[in-house]
């Protein structure tokens, strides 16, 4: 009979081998920096009751690297390590309970990883990483039929800031830019129909697919307007997130444009999250289509998203920065809404906001004073 049992403390970021009450033996993981959830393509660690189901990588050399269960090839002390390789062995599990009924197909494991430097800080995409060697010992250890618990966070300790891109962090519009590369025209017509949304007098979800089939931007078209948005970081932006972070504030684009053409912004600034629309393209980079699905795609998407961040992180605090009237939909969710008018002044944000900036450089000394259950 299987007595043991693994016990995952997303609080602590440990996991303990436990034979009945027992404590046989304890390991530094990193379980998922989005915090916890249920949700496929979350990149949350789900939690409840599990069982390991699957071991995979017997006899393999400590590095290698998994893609679909299969090895295809090694890593090393020194390669690229941005990407969440899943290294040396794989104990798939599979959820016993309602809510993480869909872990086995969400594909989520204890597996090994190159980013031994984040163990014992919440950084995976929703897996739980250990150290390769310490791996290869639970790998030995445990067998299918062992139970799992993944126990959820208690503890209040992030703080979450929350930005729009376009016209906040930098000073462009992305849609108005992919616009513009079609001609006089189509870019007449989309900052039109970006204005109305903003401004609050248009729904974004009738607005979004308009102005998508005027532009229907192609892969090249979208990597130009990317590099734009580097190239047009507000004034203070780059200090300010700085700043924030060094405070313990966990900065995440909160965006109806588009990932992809985001996405280098925020590396630039120093920012791991994205919630931003996704952007196809077909193996000849043509426009092939976007998320309309995704909540920022409409009304009321915004505060849906921060709903599932304060419900998977607890966080102390959390504060909304923006310039549209899509973004001061959140101030219901935030502790404190912050209008940006430091590009386009909208009346109507700058009425409602709690507080109002037009330079990133005062936004620091604003949300340092900022309490829990502060008004």
């Amino acid at each position: 009979m299987n007595d043991l049992h693994l016990e995952v403390s997303i609080d602590d970021q440990r996991l303990r081998l436990r034979r009945g009450p027992e404590l046989v033996r304890e390991f530094v993981v990193s379980t998922a920096a989005k915090g916890a959830g249920f949700q496929p393509g979350s990149h949350r660690t789900p939690t409840g009751r599990f069982v390991v189901v699957q071991k995979i990588g017997a006899g393999m050399n400590p590095g290698t690297i998994f893609v679909g269960r299969e090895p295809v090839g090694l890593w090393q002390a020194g390669d690229d390590c941005d990407k969440d390789h899943v290294l040396t062995r794989i104990l798939r599990i599979s959820g016993l309970e309602p809510e993480n009924a869909n872990t086995f197909d969400r594909f989520i494991y204890f597996h090994g990883t190159p980013r031994e430097d984040l163990l014992g800080t919440p950084a995976s995409c929703g897996c739980i990483r250990l150290s390769n060697r310490d791996i290869i010992e639970l790998h030995d250890l445990v067998e299918p039929g062992t139970t799992v618990e993944i126990i959820p966070p208690s503890i209040r300790r992030e703080k979450l800031i929350f930005f729009d891109c376009d016209s906040t962090l930098s000073s462009i519009e992305g849609i108005d830019e992919l616009g513009r590369a079609c001609g006089p025209d189509a870019f007449r017509q989309v900052e039109d129909l970006t204005n109305q949304a903003m401004d609050g007098r248009v729904p974004i979800s009738e607005v979004f697919g308009r102005r998508m089939e005027i532009i229907r931007p192609d892969k090249d078209t979208a990597e130009a307007v990317a590099r734009q948005y580097v190239d047009t970081i507000t004034p203070g932006t780059t200090d300010a997130i700085a700043a924030l972070k060094e405070a313990g504030w966990t900065p995440v684009i909160l965006s109806g444009g588009f990932e992809p053409l985001i996405r280098p912004l925020a590396r630039h600034l120093g920012i791991d999250h994205v919630e931003a629309v996704p952007l196809q393209f077909d193996t000849e980079g043509q426009y092939a289509g976007y998320g309309a699905d995704y909540p920022t795609t409409r009304n009321g998407g915004k505060p849906e998203v921060i709903r599932e961040w304060q419900h998977a992180m607890s966080p102390e605090l959390t504060v909304m920065v923006g310039d549209g009237v899509s973004d001061l939909e959140t101030k219901g969710d935030v502790d404190l809404f912050i209008g940006f008018g430091g590009v386009v002044e909208r009346p109507k944000v700058k009425s409602s906001a709690d507080v109002w900036i037009t330079s990133m450089h005062d936004l620091p000394p604003i949300v340092a004073g900022l309490q829990p259950g502060s008004d």
